[in-house]
């Protein structure tokens, strides 16, 4: 993973399409913002944004929050989720959903319950382990174990799961609050 993340959305101003589990399961997210994190270039949240959510998006890179600045719908929260008080330091919510996509951190995974309302739905989606070693990154913590999404964090039950080759190893889970 680029360590300059401001100079890689320099070299790579393209916006991409929307992550996989979110064009699957966007559409199932009940009515209510969405927090999208580690946003980037605001792939995801832009589909959001189309489909009338508001959007909290948190990034640590200062070129991706300026070329989003002044969206409309879009909030813009500067912060490094890679820093120590970084779970302190996010938006209450609540939010319908929260999206968590090519972004591995598992101490923030586990502490998303009381950020989603009941029946909100958490996305993530990302590269797995076997992707890591045919890139030679075998040891980087940036990517997750086999079958590790199978099991929801605290406060979660899972809705949807898939592993496999899709344009590299990747893998995807759709987590479900549930009801109050």
């Amino acid at each position: 993973m680029p360590r300059d993340w401001d100079a890689h959305y320099q070299k790579h101003p393209e916006v991409r399409p929307p992550a996989l589990v979110v064009r699957a399961y966007g559409p199932f997210l009940p009515p209510g913002p969405v927090l999208d994190l580690a946003g980037g270039l605001g792939r995801n949240a832009r589909y959001f944004l189309q489909r009338g959510h508001p959007v909290v998006l948190v990034e640590r890179s200062q070129e991706a929050l300026r070329r989003l600045a002044g969206t409309p719908g879009l909030s813009l929260v500067a912060l490094d989720l890679e820093e120590g008080d970084a779970l302190r330091r996010l938006p209450p919510g609540p939010f319908a959903g929260v999206v968590m996509s090519y972004y591995v951190n598992r101490p923030l995974l586990l502490a998303l319950g009381p950020l989603l309302l009941p029946q909100g739905l958490l996305l993530v989606e990302g590269f797995t382990r076997k992707e890591a070693l045919r890139r030679g990154r075998g040891e980087s913590p940036f990517y997750w174990e086999p079958y590790e999404l199978l099991t929801p964090p605290p406060g979660f039950r899972l809705r949807a799961f898939g592993e496999g080759d899709w344009e590299g190893y990747r893998a995807f889970a759709v987590y479900q609050k549930p009801p109050a």
